[in-house]
C-alpha cells in the first residue's frame, strides 16, 4: 500500500494553474496534434484516441476552463495551446450538419454525430465567443442552435432519417445523456453574446427536462436518469444557471429538491459521487467533474441566500475535490515505446494536475485493477475550481461577502484561511460592511473578534460588521473541532476523521495510492 506525498493543496490558484498546465499537454503529434481523450497511467500508461470525444468533447472542456481560468484568476495561458483546442473544435464542426462530431478512426472522416457531446461542443464555441471575440464560434453556434431547433423537437426527438442521410451516424434518442446536457452551455453564450435564440432552446431544454425528469420531490430514479451520473449533476448545474439568470424561483426549486433529495442517492458526504449508478458498478470509483458541478450548483443556491450550501461546497472542496487532484506522479511507470508513438510519451508528466476517477480515500477503488485520468475530467474540475475562485469572496452593493475560508486575496479583500494560520484574517480595501461566513460547526458566540470596536452581528450564517476598517487586520479566532462521520457507500461505511471540514484520516481498507492518513 503506497500513501502518495502529501502535496495535496488548498491553494484554489495553485490547483487551477497545475490544472491548466495538464491541459495544455494533450495534443496528439501523430493525429494533427486533435487532443487525447483516453488515459490510463495504470497498468499500462498511455494516451489514446476516442471515437467518441477527442475532436468534439474535449476541446469543449479545456476551452471552457482554460479561457475561464484567464479571465478569473489572471493566469498566462500558452496561445498556442488554445489555438490547437479551436483548431480541433472547428475541425468537429466541418461534416455536413453544424453539430460536433467525431471520426471513427483516426485516419477517418467526420461521422459520429452524438448528441451527448453537443454541451461540449457549445462550452467551446461560447468560450471563443467570450474570451476571443472569435466570429467563427459566433457563427457556428448560431448555425447549431438553428440546426438543433430544425433536426430535433422535443415530442419526437431527432430526424433520424435526415441525419443518416447525410452518411452520419445518427444520435440517439436519450434526453439526459443526450441534448439536455446543454443547456449550461446555452446560458453562458447568451450571457456572452446576448443572442436570443440560445436562451429560447435553453428555456425548451428546461421544460422538457422538468416535466418528469426533475421534479418536485426531487427524486433520482436511474431508469429515468440513465446511469451516466455526470450528466444528471451537470444537468442540474445548468438549470441552477439558468434559473439564476432569469431569477425563476421556481426552477431554482426544483434544483434545490433534486440537491437535497435524490442527488444523495449518487454522492457521499464530501461530495464523492459514483461513476455509474449501474448496479455492477464498482461502489467507489467516482468521477471528478460530478463533484464539480455540486459545487458550482451549492455555490448558486448560496448565492440566493441559503447559506449552509457554501458550507456543503467547502467541505466538498477540502475533504474531496482538491484532495483528488493528481500532483505525486512518481507512481507511473513510463511504458515501453519502440515506435516512438506520442500517446506514450512523458505520460507521467502530461498527468501532472489532471482530475480523474477516484475514491473518497485514494486514486485507486479497492475493488478495481487500473487508474485512469481521463482528459475531459480535467476541463470539468478546473472550470468549477474557477467558479470557486470567482465565488470566495464577492462585493456587491451590500459589501463584502466572505463565502469561502479559503486564502484568497482581490481588489476589493485579502483573507487569510484560519486552516493555514492561527485565526481567519480579513482586510477590507474599500470601505462597506463585511459578511463574514461562520461554519456550522462554529458557535458564534465563541469568537473572539480583534481589529474593530463594533459588535458583529450574526445574520443568516453570516457575522456582518457594518463598518469594518479599510486597509486593516480584522481577526476571528474560534476553535476548528475534530469528528469522526461516516461515508455511506452502497457495500461499506467509510470512516472519516475531519478538522473542521477538512480530512485528516480516512479508513482505505488497504487501497492503494492513498490521499490521507489511515484509520485503522
Amino acid at each position: 500500500m503506497t500513501k502518495l506525498n502529501d502535496v495535496n493543496t488548498t491553494d484554489i490558484h495553485d490547483a487551477i494553474s497545475l490544472g491548466c498546465r495538464t491541459m495544455c499537454s494533450v495534443f496528439n503529434a501523430d493525429d494533427n496534434d486533435i487532443p487525447f481523450f483516453g488515459s490510463l497511467v495504470r497498468p499500462d500508461a498511455k494516451l489514446t484516441f476516442a471515437s467518441y470525444a477527442s475532436e468534439s468533447h474535449v476541446p469543449g472542456r479545456h476551452l471552457n476552463a482554460l479561457l475561464n481560468a484567464e479571465d478569473a484568476t489572471g493566469i498566462e495561458l500558452d496561445e498556442d495551446a488554445i489555438e490547437k483546442h479551436a483548431n480541433a473544435a472547428f475541425y468537429s464542426y466541418s461534416g455536413p450538419i453544424p453539430l460536433p462530431l467525431n471520426r471513427e478512426t483516426i485516419d477517418g472522416e467526420l461521422k459520429n454525430c452524438i448528441a451527448h457531446n453537443i454541451r461540449e461542443g457549445f462550452h467551446a464555441l461560447y468560450a471563443l465567443a467570450k474570451y476571443r471575440q472569435s466570429e467563427q464560434a459566433c457563427r457556428l453556434a448560431e448555425d447549431s442552435i438553428a440546426a438543433i431547433f430544425e433536426y430535433w423537437a422535443p415530442s419526437h426527438a431527432w430526424d433520424r432519417e435526415r441525419i443518416e442521410g447525410m452518411g452520419l451516424r445518427a444520435p440517439g434518442d436519450a434526453f439526459v445523456t443526450g441534448l439536455a446536457r446543454a443547456i449550461g452551455p446555452l446560458v453562458k453564450y447568451y450571457e456572452a453574446t446576448g443572442y436570443g435564440p440560445a436562451l429560447d432552446l435553453a428555456i425548451v431544454l428546461k421544460e422538457k427536462t422538468i416535466n418528469g425528469i426533475f421534479t418536485e420531490e426531487g427524486g433520482y430514479d436511474p431508469d429515468i436518469f440513465a446511469t451516466h451520473t455526470h450528466s444528471t449533476t451537470c444537468i442540474m448545474s445548468s438549470l441552477a444557471q439558468l434559473a439564476d439568470l432569469t431569477s425563476d424561483s421556481t426552477l431554482m426549486n426544483r434544483v434545490k429538491a433534486f440537491y437535497d433529495n435524490g442527488l444523495w442517492d449518487i454522492r457521499d458526504a464530501l461530495g464523492w459521487v459514483i461513476e455509474s449508478s449501474r448496479e455492477d458498478a464498482s461502489p467507489d470509483n467516482g468521477e471528478v467533474n460530478n463533484t464539480g458541478d455540486i459545487v458550482e450548483t451549492a455555490l448558486i443556491l448560496g448565492s440566493w441566500g441559503y447559506t449552509d450550501y457554501y458550507g456543503d461546497a467547502e467541505r466538498i472542496l477540502r475533504g474531496h475535490l482538491l484532495p483528488s487532484q493528481l500532483r505525486d506522479i512518481s507512481f507511473i511507470e513510463e511504458p515501453p515505446n519502440p515506435e516512438g508513438e506520442d500517446g506514450k510519451r512523458d505520460v507521467a508528466n502530461r498527468h501532472q494536475g489532471a482530475f480523474g476517477f477516484p475514491a473518497p480515500y485514494g486514486h485507486q477503488a479497492v475493488e478495481t485493477s487500473h487508474v485512469s485520468f481521463n482528459m475531459d475530467i480535467v476541463g470539468g474540475a478546473v472550470g468549477s475550481l474557477c467558479e470557486v475562485y470567482r465565488e470566495a469572496t464577492r462585493f456587491d452593493s451590500a459589501g463584502h461577502w466572505v463565502n469561502l475560508l479559503f486564502d484568497h486575496e482581490t481588489d476589493a479583500i485579502n483573507v487569510q484561511s484560519p486552516y493555514t494560520g492561527s485565526a481567519l484574517r480579513i482586510r477590507t480595501k474599500y470601505p462597506a460592511p463585511l459578511f463574514v461566513r461562520i461554519p456550522s460547526w462554529v458557535d458564534p458566540a465563541s469568537i473572539t473578534v480583534e481589529g474593530t470596536s463594533e459588535s458583529p452581528r450574526h445574520t443568516n450564517g453570516y457575522l456582518f460588521i457594518g463598518e469594518p476598517p479599510v486597509n486593516r487586520e480584522l481577526s476571528f479566532k474560534f476553535a476548528i473541532p475534530e469528528q469522526e462521520i461516516q461515508l455511506k457507500h452502497r457495500t461499506r461505511e467509510i470512516r472519516t476523521r475531519l478538522r473542521g471540514d477538512a480530512v485528516v484520516a480516512m479508513q482505505n481498507f488497504g487501497a492503494d495510492l492513498t490521499f490521507f492518513d489511515p484509520i485503522d
